[in-house]
């Protein structure tokens, strides 16, 4: 069974998505504050975090990077901040959708389907016949059968499962280009193809984080207005 915290300061959207998320068969965890949220987090780690940003103790972007700094799991933002800097900043730490307040629940769900799918679907994708189990990004190493990417240092880097997803879609077709449509659609879903700005927020992450010179990548190339391609 999967299992969902869910952190928030309203009562009646804990309440409302307790229920919500149980009725469908999730377990379901909350927490009102930013550190009641990493506390349940490390005690019992969850699959799926849905979070608020506007929390009374901390900033929601302060519990990403708490969560990031020893787990990838996926984190949907729920939060009343429509500003695009708070979503790029949300995007940024770590999380991996981002919902508006307010919200439908049957898109919240939607979403949740979406996460857990990408995170099933790269675990369970083989490597094909024209990939290698492992390929180089500048001094990483990225092993896509473990998945697991480690520094020449031996230090292994964290991706979040959405980085995951959209790096193995590139790394498992070396040299050839993916088309924006295509990474929107396989990582994402059908109902997210005009969302282009989660691309390049995304490759830009994973460039900060596998790329020697993320201004000037040798690895993760852009092609202007069409998609990108993994450069061995």
């Amino acid at each position: 069974m999967t299992r969902i915290l869910v952190v928030d300061d309203e009562p009646q959207i804990l309440r409302a998505l307790r229920i919500n998320l149980r009725a469908r068969g999730y377990d379901v965890e909350v927490a009102d504050t930013g550190r009641a949220a990493l506390k349940a987090a490390a005690g019992h780690p969850p699959d799926l975090v849905v979070l608020d940003l506007g929390l009374p103790d901390l900033d929601g972007t302060e519990v990403i990077r708490g969560l990031r700094g020893w787990t990838g799991v996926p984190i949907i933002v729920l939060s009343g901040r429509a500003g695009s800097e708070d979503k790029v900043a949300a995007l940024d730490a770590g999380a991996d959708d981002y919902v508006t307040k307010p919200f439908g629940v049957d898109e919240l769900l939607a979403r949740i389907r979406a996460v857990t799918r990408r995170l099933t679907g790269s675990a369970a994708d083989g490597v094909g016949p024209a990939s290698a189990a492992t390929q180089r990004i500048g001094r990483h190493t990225v092993d896509l059968a473990d998945r697991v990417v480690t520094r020449d240092d031996g230090v292994e880097v964290k991706l979040t499962p959405t980085q995951w997803a959209m790096l193995e879609k590139l790394l498992r077709h070396p040299g050839k280009l993916v088309s924006q449509r295509q990474l929107l659609h396989e990582v994402w879903g059908p109902e997210y193809q005009n969302e282009t700005n989660y691309l390049r927020q995304y490759m830009a992450q994973l460039r900060r984080k596998l790329e020697d010179d993320p201004a000037r990548p040798r690895h993760l190339i852009t092609e202007p207005g069409m998609g990108y391609r993994y450069r061995p």
